[in-house]
């Protein structure tokens, strides 16, 4: 699998697979607690909207396509406090999403984090907030580096960070 980088034209392709293998690491958290995929998706769609993140947007609607997720729901994901079509859950994760993706700014207000608490527990929590923060890795590589859109092909990193995760740990 080739991702082009423009402002990496000639890095040695170990030190390519070294960073990717250690993002993958980090992503690999996400899916333990078992949040759902189609929230997931929608998570990491927002955060590289705001991030600006073509290629993360261009993977991201892909893979939740491919999901089952629908078109309406994608193209509202920017105004979702003023579309009915998103559950509370899905809400509350959308609020931390922005407030973590954002932090500089919010801080991450009490308000925000009462509204999560309302919807998850402990440990999904802290996987949400995992795949916030890798997200914005992902969307701050990739913006930095200019990694150029339209080449991923859905489920293309299924199972990746499952399997570094399993190899880091020896499994």
């Amino acid at each position: 699998m080739h991702v082009q980088m423009e402002r990496l034209r000639q890095a040695d392709p170990a030190n390519v697979e070294r960073a990717m293998r250690a993002m993958l690491g980090l992503a690999g958290y996400q899916g333990r607690p078992g949040l759902e995929p189609t929230l997931l998706d929608l998570v990491k769609l927002r955060a590289s909207q705001i991030n600006g993140c073509a290629y993360c947007l261009d993977m991201h609607t892909k893979d939740a396509r491919a999901r089952g997720e629908s078109e309406q729901r994608i193209y509202l994901l920017d105004a979702w406090r003023e579309s009915p079509f998103y559950s509370e859950r899905e809400r509350a994760a959308l609020a931390w999403t922005e407030a973590v993706t954002l932090v500089a700014e919010t801080r991450v207000p009490d308000a925000v984090y009462e509204e999560v608490r309302r919807q998850f527990g402990d440990d999904e929590l802290l996987a949400l907030t995992m795949a916030v923060v890798t997200i914005n890795a992902f969307n701050r590589l990739n913006v930095t580096l200019r990694t150029v859109p339209g080449g991923y092909q859905p489920g293309l990193f299924d199972g990746a960070a499952a399997r570094e995760v399993a190899l880091a740990a020896g499994d």
